[in-house]
């Protein structure tokens, strides 16, 4: 059983200064009953550059070789981002991989795909990902390892702004 601080600090927040909604943004706050995803707005900052967290998606479906690799991971450490054209859930999707032998260890969110595209389409030596935080067990499988993802977005470029998504004001 993990406590609520331990739980935070899995989050890379601090117990002290988290609020409510700083926490579900980053967590999810996603149950198996869930029918809606809460994640934070990617802002776009007034260069065009951007910087998104999130927990590594899909790891527990890659190979054991990779699932092996991911308690070696340490904060700071860079990863790969390729494309993946023919996933079978999702048909596009960002993969992140191992830098040193392209090894896939897991995917980016769905939702940040096509606004992630963009950047790669335009800037694709802008975009980078890093390793914030490894949490090992026992923390909850869907927060094991915090990604921070940059990159820069072509001119008059607005991320998040379809249908799909809808901004909850708090």
């Amino acid at each position: 059983m993990v406590d609520f601080r331990e739980y935070l600090k899995f989050l890379d927040l601090e117990p002290e200064n988290a609020d409510p909604m700083e926490i579900l943004a980053v967590s999810g706050g996603e149950r198996q009953t869930d029918s809606l995803e809460v994640f934070p707005k990617v802002e776009r900052a007034k260069d065009g550059g951007f910087r998104c967290r999130f927990f590594l998606h899909g790891w527990r479906h890659v190979s054991s070789a990779a699932q092996a690799r991911l308690e070696g991971l340490s904060p700071g450490q860079s990863l790969q981002v390729a494309v993946e054209l023919n996933n079978t859930v999702t048909t596009l999707a960002l993969l992140l991989l191992m830098p040193d032998d392209y090894q896939m260890i897991g995917w980016a969110r769905h939702y940040l795909v096509s606004d992630l595209m963009r950047a790669i389409a335009e800037s694709p030596t802008d975009v980078s990902a890093n390793v914030v935080k490894v949490n090992p067990a026992p923390a909850p499988a869907k927060q094991r390892v915090l990604i921070e993802l940059t990159g820069q977005w072509p001119d008059n470029y607005e991320p998040m702004a379809t249908p799909e998504i809808q901004l909850l004001v708090h």
